[in-house]
């Protein structure tokens, strides 16, 4: 079976001209099935950039990059948004709405299925909210929690869905060690039990020892990857 992340010379620019800059250089790589990597490198060394492509936000320009069996280079936009709708996303700014619940919050992220009524949603969301410690707030709104419980709210939404590939960028970036723990806990867990790969750019050395890998960036290139622990 083919690894769910195969990149092949991935090389990405910005900009036109005299003001194009290259942030991405013949990047390769491979994620495994329940593979957890980090990508770690300094600010500007593209990481987020190849989040970004491997999560189909944005197009391909160069090189070969096949992500859950579907090649990237020259899809089109439909077939990067069916893509993305199998992919957990997390960020460092969980990007929550303030007027919805909690349970609401993740309840979204189950709308493009057809198949499932209004309260399936919404019991599956509380469901993924006890799994991350939260039954007792699924009713509060982002206002009314702390900032590690907003972020295990993003982490319930990625994963409320069953994704077969989760992408976070900087996801403890704004938590204490308790709270940054208990999110890189829970991503640990999905990968062991369902063979969930997660791919994980992070500047945080409290959590490098959660990874099977970790993947060193600079100025557009992977420059070092080395087994964890």
């Amino acid at each position: 079976m083919s690894a769910p992340v195969i990149l092949q010379e991935v090389s990405f620019a910005y900009g036109q001209g005299e003001l194009r800059r290259l942030v991405l250089r013949e990047v390769n790589l491979r994620v495994e099935a329940g593979e957890i990597v980090i990508l770690t490198g300094p600010s500007g060394s593209g990481k987020t950039t190849l989040l970004t492509l491997i999560g189909a936000l944005r197009a391909m320009q160069q090189g070969s990059a096949r992500v859950l069996g579907q090649e990237l280079l020259g899809a089109k936009e439909a077939a990067r948004v069916a893509l993305r709708r199998r992919i957990g996303f997390i960020f460092q700014n969980h990007n929550l709405l303030g007027y919805l619940t909690a349970r609401q919050n993740v309840a979204m992220a189950l709308e493009l299925d057809g198949r499932t009524s209004e309260r399936e949603r919404l019991a599956r969301a509380g469901e993924m909210l006890a799994a991350v410690g939260l039954a007792e707030h699924a009713d509060k709104r982002p206002a009314q929690l702390s900032g590690g419980q907003r972020q295990r709210v993003a982490v319930a939404r990625a994963l409320v869905a069953n994704p077969g590939l989760v992408l976070a960028d900087e996801p403890t970036a704004a938590l204490d060690r308790a709270s940054g723990q208990e999110v890189v806990r829970l991503l640990r867990d999905l990968a062991r039990r369902r063979g969930t790969p997660i791919l994980l750019v992070t500047h945080d050395p409290r959590i490098l020892d959660i990874a099977d890998r970790i993947v060193h960036m600079e100025d557009g290139r992977i420059v070092e990857a080395m087994a964890a622990g």
